[in-house]
């Protein structure tokens, strides 16, 4: 697998990696759906960024539409529950998330999977987290998103308005309550010149 050899610097970052106070800044989105926002939460994204790229043992997948197989247009990692993280700060990042959740979600994050968008092209289609307990259960999905943003976006199932994030440089953004069932979230791909971008979503046990 090819990867673009990347720099913290390509994204304007030379500080140290930490991780700033949670305080994100929620937004109703109706039928028991709601996502928080906090820009900048990673600092030192690029950082991360880097070595995620080259540090991840990414997997390109095909999957089966209608008749035939298709490539998966973006590479991917999971990490299930008791596999170590490929870089100390997203473990402390669940950890923050888990600790600042509790009340609302009742159980800690458990698994991290990674997205890895290489440049426009490559993208995920409208979905939920539907797949174990997000069918039928409010949860949440919390995403931090390292290296160039994207644009996130979310509509109501059945059609309504829709709305955009762009994500990238250490964003997080976490969906929660009935978010995964009521509403549905996609990468478009786009035509634009875009740096590469990865997501770590960290998930409760049994939602994927």
């Amino acid at each position: 697998m090819t990867t673009p050899a990347l720099q913290a610097s390509l994204f304007g970052e030379s500080g140290p990696v930490t991780l700033h106070a949670l305080a994100p800044r929620r937004t109703e989105l109706g039928s028991g759906a709601w996502i928080d926002v906090q820009p900048g939460w990673l600092e030192g994204a690029g950082e991360v960024f880097t070595d995620l790229v080259t540090g991840v043992p990414w997997q390109a997948e095909r999957r089966r539409m209608y008749d035939r197989l298709v490539d998966v247009p973006r590479l991917l990692c999971f990490y299930g529950e008791a596999a170590p993280l490929p870089h100390p700060v997203l473990a402390e990042a669940r950890a923050a998330l888990s600790e600042h959740y509790a009340g609302e979600l009742g159980e800690p994050f458990r698994t991290a999977g990674l997205c890895y968008y290489r440049d426009g092209r490559d993208s995920v289609a409208w979905h939920g987290d539907t797949i174990g307990r997000g069918s039928t259960e409010d949860t949440m999905v919390a995403i931090v998103s390292v290296g160039a943003a994207r644009q996130l976006a979310l509509r109501p199932r059945g059609g309504g308005e829709s709305h955009r994030y762009a994500l990238g440089h250490g964003d997080l953004i976490v969906m929660g309550g009935s978010c995964q069932r009521t509403w549905e979230h996609a990468i478009p791909k786009t035509s634009r010149a875009v740096g590469p971008r990865i997501s770590i979503q960290f998930r409760p046990r049994g939602v994927r």
